[in-house]
């Protein structure tokens, strides 16, 4: 086979021998290209979406004892913790719709399928937690210090119980969601079981401070305690919610692939033999087993257009049979010498910005 120069190259790319969008795809590639948001491990959303549904119970049945608990005995910190399992509550409720919607296939409107639907009701769950959980807890714990409060003794050990109670469901729930995580070998990458194991993570502590504060302000008789327990659980609350917020954003305006599994690609890629050298690698997450690969590369001279239209195919073969989440694979050839190549973020997946 004769020697290609880099003007009968451009000649290639211009006849439709890239993956671009001119109809000129070859058909054998039809499957790696169409989006399989909701063909993931359907097995592992079921045990997700169990352990919401336990959570969701939990939080219901807690956060009614807390507030009845909370208006009898007049504690700003079991209030503090009724806000607390109503905003868990909600997010649950959150994340459910995230479970449904997120495994929805491609249609016309959405090609890439709705796998970031997961991330996006992951942030609403952390506002939530935020302005319904963070701001109440604040706002009780301000007015306890600015006005007191005033409890009886049969109201501390009613709150003291119900909190017992709480501190029980939670843990149980706590328990389910740390056991589905150590039986997917200890990985967080799903945001809603995340939410889910720092929603109960955070309640347990919550309520121990709130079990600390109500239990300080029996003994000396001076509010602050309580209210200082409720102050606690607000920045605590703030604090959960920023980082699953700062997650969700991340993901949501595209965050890249994993450094390890852009090095795989990488390196899968430079393997080919066809392959002279890889120009620029982008990534991107599109859902929970979902990942868009867009690759600059510079073939090795001599290759016709049927030929490189065989290797194509191959190449996005190879690379899924090997990384199934790379599910969307284009390729784009360029004649650009390697040295000239500009390497941004994207490209090397570094992570960071402005």
């Amino acid at each position: 086979m004769s020697g290609t120069s880099s003007e009968e190259k451009t000649q290639q790319r211009a006849r439709g021998t890239t993956d671009r969008d001119d109809g000129r795809a070859p058909r054998r590639n039809t499957a790696q290209e169409t989006p399989r948001a909701g063909t993931g491990d359907h097995r592992a959303d079921r045990k997700t979406r169990i352990t919401v549904w336990v959570a969701l119970a939990a939080n219901l049945v807690i956060a009614a004892a807390k507030a009845v608990g909370g208006l009898l005995a007049g504690s700003p910190a079991l209030m503090s913790e009724a806000a607390h399992s109503i905003a868990d509550s909600l997010n649950e409720v959150f994340l459910l719709a995230a479970l449904r919607r997120s495994r929805r296939p491609a249609d016309a409107r959405h090609p890439f399928g709705y796998g970031k639907e997961r991330f996006f009701w992951s942030l609403l769950a952390a506002v939530g937690i935020f302005v319904m959980g963070g701001c109440f807890s604040f706002f009780q714990g301000a007015e306890a210090l600015r006005n007191g409060a005033e409890e009886k003794f049969s109201g501390y050990v009613a709150g003291l119980i119900v909190l017992g109670v709480a501190l029980l469901a939670e843990s149980a729930s706590l328990f389910r969601a740390l056991h589905q995580v150590r039986r997917q070998g200890g990985s967080l990458r799903d945001p809603a079981l995340r939410t889910v194991v720092a929603e109960d993570g955070t309640a347990v502590l919550g309520v121990t401070l709130a079990i600390i504060g109500m239990a300080l302000h029996m003994a000396t008789g001076q509010a602050v305690w309580e209210a200082s327990a409720s102050l606690a659980i607000g920045v605590l609350l703030v604090y959960v919610a920023y980082r699953l917020g700062r997650e969700a954003r991340d993901q949501l305006i595209g965050e890249a692939a994993d450094p390890e599994l852009s090095d795989r690609i990488r390196t899968l890629l430079a393997e080919q033999p066809e392959i002279d050298s890889v120009e620029q690698l982008f990534t991107m997450k599109m859902g929970l087993d979902s990942t868009l690969v867009a690759a600059r590369i510079d073939l090795v001279p001599g290759l016709d257009s049927e030929r490189v239209e065989e290797v194509s195919v191959r190449i996005k073969q190879s690379i899924t049979e090997e990384i199934p989440e790379a599910d969307q694979i284009f390729l784009d050839v360029t004649d650009r010498p390697a040295g000239e190549a500009h390497e941004s973020p994207a490209a090397t997946g570094e992570r960071g910005g402005a």
